[in-house]
């Protein structure tokens, strides 16, 4: 039996594609698996990028696309690629503002190729969504159904509903691109089609590539959300002072530290992320030491003043810009990055000299990645202790410090500007 033939490239069949390696057995990462394609590099950037629109529209709005698609259903379509087709054609319809004509007959084309038989089904459903499937949208809950409901579940109990529906909300959107720049962040705006937005973050709409921007090749910023920025600039005063940034591919905290002035040694256990960092930190011209190692038991040859430790974790926080992750996390993850951290917070404090002071920060929103951590670090080990973090540090942000002097951000943080990442942030320091 012949395998069944392969429809040309465009930027559909690759969105099928990173769907099926996305949401199938092998959870492949998003930026993987576009990475990865063969047809990738083959498709002009305009159909890239229409292809990336399609996959995380698909990603982040599933659940709504699911309940626009059950009325007209008997049955659930398989295999999971069928589901996949169909997602593909009501997103354009409902959300995306395809022409209808254009949605229905791409659709039925995907479905051509391989799944013949349901090519009736599949034109059924669209044309009879087709017109009316934007206005269904309102009808829906669409907060609830495309947040998993563990994750729900668990953000109702850390959050409260509305919090929670509010980080729900801004997780369906696309986010906008933050920038950290070198120059003076009004100049750098205007050059960047930004807006300043904080300090020396500029923010961008989406879309493009970031190689193309201007001043990318001279290294006059990076790609960091301003959640992201804070961890380094808690550290305080950095200027000349050794910093170990644990955990640091690919790069954005390290290039923080070396453009403040710090002598930073970067530890990480990937070689392929720290490949990244160097690529970062060729780019940019800025230096710093580094080493692959497993931060839970390398040690460097004298303690640091300053630690950076930002954990590795569920990534919930960074839902908005990765929304495989939805698709990707279990409970169980939690658990297995609890033990981690753990045992970096461990590391990370045996190697904080006297008087120094470690930061920590995970961009997870379960509550378990974050407090009960520094709770637990704390009972454990003699001579650490919190170093609060000061309201004015934060002056600017729609941002405090709670009672123990953590921050937590949330996605649905200066919502009406697009959000930011959600990130849990700690300050501890060692007795002299």
């Amino acid at each position: 039996m012949l395998a069944p033939r392969r429809p040309p490239a465009s930027a559909r069949t690759l969105a099928l594609d990173v769907l099926d390696a996305v949401l199938g057995p092998e959870r492949r990462r998003l930026e993987e698996a576009f990475a990865e394609h063969p047809a990738f590099g083959q498709l002009a950037p305009r159909d890239r990028q229409l292809a990336r629109l399609l996959v995380a529209t698909v990603l982040r709005r599933m659940g709504e696309l699911d309940a626009l698609a059950a009325p007209f259903l008997r049955f659930t379509p398989e295999p999971p690629r069928l589901r996949h087709i169909l997602r593909l054609g009501i997103a354009q319809l409902a959300i995306l503002g395809t022409p209808p004509h254009a949605a229905v007959h791409t659709t039925v084309e995907l479905a051509r190729h391989g799944h013949e038989k349901a090519v009736p089904m599949i034109n059924a459903v669209l044309r009879r969504l087709a017109g009316h499937a934007a206005e269904r949208l309102p009808e829906l809950d669409g907060p609830r159904l495309d947040t998993p409901d563990w994750l729900w579940r668990s953000w109702v109990v850390a959050y409260g509903e509305a919090t929670a529906r509010a980080i729900a909300e801004v997780h369906r959107r696309e986010p906008p691109l933050d920038l950290v720049v070198r120059d003076d962040p009004n100049e750098a705006a205007a050059r960047l089609d930004a807006e300043p937005l904080w300090r020396d973050v500029v923010r961008r709409s989406a879309g493009g590539a970031i190689e193309d921007l201007p001043g990318y090749d001279r290294g006059t910023f990076w790609v960091q959300d301003v959640a992201a920025s804070l961890p380094a600039r808690l550290l305080g005063a950095v200027r000349d002072r050794a910093v170990l940034d644990l955990c640091a591919a690919p790069g954005g905290k390290t290039l923080q530290l070396a453009a403040a002035g710090a002598r930073v040694t970067a530890v990480d256990l990937s070689a392929a992320r720290l490949e990244r960092l160097r690529a970062n930190l060729a780019r940019t011209g800025l230096v710093a030491d580094i080493v692959e190692a497993d931060a839970t038991t390398w040690r460097p040859p004298l303690p640091a003043p300053l630690v950076l430790l930002d954990a590795p974790c569920t990534g919930t926080g960074t839902i908005r810009r990765h929304p495989d992750i939805a698709h990707h996390k279990r409970p169980q993850d939690v658990a297995r990055m609890v033990e981690l951290q753990d045992r970096l917070l461990d590391a990370a404090g045996a190697m904080l000299a006297p008087g120094g002071r470690l930061v920590y920060a995970v961009c997870s929103l379960q509550p378990e990645e974050g407090e009960p951590r520094i709770e637990a670090l704390l009972a454990r080990t003699a001579g650490l202790l919190r170093d609060p973090i000061r309201p004015e540090e934060l002056a600017g942000l729609p941002l405090a410090p709670d009672a123990s002097g953590s921050v937590r951000t949330l996605p649905c943080h200066w919502a009406e500007r697009g959000g930011m990442d959600g990130f849990f942030i700690a300050r501890l320091a060692r007795a002299p």
